[in-house]
């Protein structure tokens, strides 16, 4: 069993009330967007992370970073990228791929909107956590908090950090 913490989109932003939740995770995840890397850094200090790089990343985090990063994690199939899209509506990028070798999980970052939905056509979950930096259109920093056991994703949270001007 792990407990997951998903973030995306800190764009160089990190503080207390994000690593007070990096403290309960086994694992933490990174759909892109990270900014500088003094962000992953400080979490990799703390526990062990998984990410993506996304379109505002430089090279360093493109050298550090996937693009695209397909894992198992317990016994679930995770496929993270930061410009994935949304069931119905798939990024070109993975439109294919997604179709012709679904994972149980999708993750993605980029439009700082949180949203979890279930694929029933290809089965499978998708996730975006939203965004927990202070850059963008949000108003409200949030992640996501769940639990992998086994096959089973299970007991997911959604975290509002706070709103993103304070």
């Amino acid at each position: 069993m792990k407990k997951i913490l998903l973030l995306s989109d800190t764009h160089s932003h990190i503080d207390d009330h994000i690593l007070k939740h990096v403290n309960y995770a086994d694992e933490v995840w990174h759909a892109g967007d990270i900014g500088d890397l003094s962000v992953t850094d400080t979490i990799q200090k703390l526990k062990p992370l998984r990410g993506v790089y996304g379109n505002i990343d430089n090279d360093k985090a493109r050298m550090e970073f996937p693009e695209h990063n397909r894992f198992m994690c317990e016994g679930v199939d995770v496929w993270m990228t930061h410009i994935g899209g949304y069931p119905n509506k798939y990024n070109v990028r993975v439109r294919d791929e997604i179709r012709k070798n679904p994972p149980q999980l999708f993750i993605c970052g980029h439009s700082h909107i949180l949203k979890v939905m279930f694929d029933k056509k290809l089965n499978l979950l998708h996730m975006n956590p939203g965004a927990c930096g202070k850059h963008g259109f949000h108003k409200v920093r949030t992640m996501l908090r769940f639990v992998i056991d086994q096959d089973k994703i299970k007991d997911l949270e959604i975290i509002e950090l706070a709103n993103r001007y304070s």
